[in-house]
Order: C-alpha cells, then structure tokens, then sequence
C-alpha cells in the first residue's frame, strides 16, 4: 500500500438477541450475542488468527452485540478494542427495546401514512438520511485519521450498508440495493486520496463469512435487530 493508503476491515457482529427475538435493539433492547453468536465470533477469531491479520487500530461499536464480538476479534489481532458510539447502528429512539409489533403499533401504524426517507423509525430517533449521514461521516473519520494503517472496525449490518452508499455517491433517497450482511462477516476497503484530494475506494472483499462454511452455523440472522429502513418507509417512490 502506499503511505496514504487506509485498509479497513468492516466486521458486522454475531447473532444477537434482537436477532432472533421480536426486540428493536438499541442501547435499551440489546441483551448482547446468543449462542450462536458466540459461537460464529469463536470461529471468526479462529479465522483471524490462522490468517495473521496485522492491524494497527481496532475499533467497535459501543452497542451490546458489536462489544461482545469485539472481544474475540481483540484477543485475535492482541489490540485493545476502541469504542465508537458513532458506528452504532440505525438508532431507533423511543422504539428502542420494545417489540416489533408494538413500534410498528405506536409510531408506525397501518396501512402507514406516505412517509419517506426523512422520518425517524420513532420520535428521538434516526432518520435513513440521518443514519447514512452519521454512519458514513464515522467511516470516513476511520480512514482520515489512520493514513498508511490497516483499521478493523466491528460494526452493524447498516453500517457496512453505509460503506457502500459513501463508496458510491449515493443518497438517502436513492434506490436500495440490500447486501444481507451476514454475521461476523468481513467487508474490505482500501481507501486513498487521489492528488486532487479526492476519495478513492477499492472494494477488496465482499461479505466474507468463509469461517462459517461447513460448520453447522449458519450466517443469515432470522431478522433485523432495527428495521433499516423499515419496512413500510416509502424512500423516494420506492417501497422499502
């Protein structure tokens, strides 16, 4: 890499609690990994280390599930794990740890007034505009302040959804395009700057959840731990 060039590492979390029940999980609904989550950030440090990934920084999500996997990915790469509440996941407000049908209930009834992708998912919450704007502003700080260095960060499905809508110039509005990050999976980049100063990204790897290949632990979680975007949003015309 030249010494400019940032290589970051995005790990989403194992399965966690929100993940197989119906409880919105932010900060209040989280109750951390399950089993099986447990089980798929054993063998994502098992990964790691027979690969030897050297890093530099090591960064984690301060939510329940992203500090628990942060964990195991710390005692692989032996670096102290640095919270960061700005990769936090899509921040659901007063919707935060009740169930999914009593949000959809209170603040998102049906058939659902038109809204669009400037509503927050519940009142102090965040909005799909806000939260791409917040989560990729977290990704770029990552690169901007680690030049020349390899940055793992454990994060959150919609946060590696975020990477790709900085990557690509996308808006809010636009089109989604749903990655199905899987758990404990491994999104790459290489981010530059090129001599005009501007932002150039390299999509390394994609997804990667080789770890849980052959094993009898699967990497799709059954659901959402925070509708993102929810559901019955209408984004720019389009249904969610």
């Amino acid at each position: 890499m030249n010494e400019d060039t940032t290589d970051l590492y995005l790990i989403r979390h194992g399965e966690s609690v929100p993940n197989v029940t119906p409880i919105i999980g932010g900060m209040r609904g989280d109750a951390g990994l399950t089993d099986r989550g447990r089980e798929q950030a054993q063998l994502l440090e098992k990964r790691l280390r027979k690969e030897e990934l050297h890093a530099d920084q090591l960064y984690a999500s301060t939510l329940p599930r992203a500090l628990e996997t942060a964990q195991y990915v710390a005692r692989a790469l032996d670096l102290p794990v640095q919270p960061d509440d700005e990769l936090h996941e899509l921040r659901p407000g007063e919707a935060d740890g009740l169930t999914v049908d009593q949000w959809r209930e209170r603040y998102w009834p049906r058939p659902p007034a038109v809204r669009d992708a400037f509503t927050p998912l519940a009142p102090g919450g965040e909005s799909w505009v806000a939260f791409l704007a917040r989560a990729g502003a977290a990704i770029a700080a990552l690169v901007d302040r680690h030049p020349g260095q390899t940055v793992v960060a454990v994060c959150h499905g919609g946060v590696i959804e975020a990477s790709f809508y900085l990557a690509f110039g996308l808006g809010g509005t636009a089109d989604r395009v749903s990655f199905a990050v899987l758990n404990t999976s491994i999104t790459r980049w290489r981010h530059r700057r090129s001599p005009d100063g501007r932002r150039e990204w390299t999509a390394v790897t994609l997804n990667d959840a080789g770890h849980l290949a052959g094993t009898d632990t699967p990497a799709e979680s059954p659901r959402e731990a925070v509708p993102n975007p929810p559901d019955d949003a209408v984004c720019g015309g389009v249904r969610r």
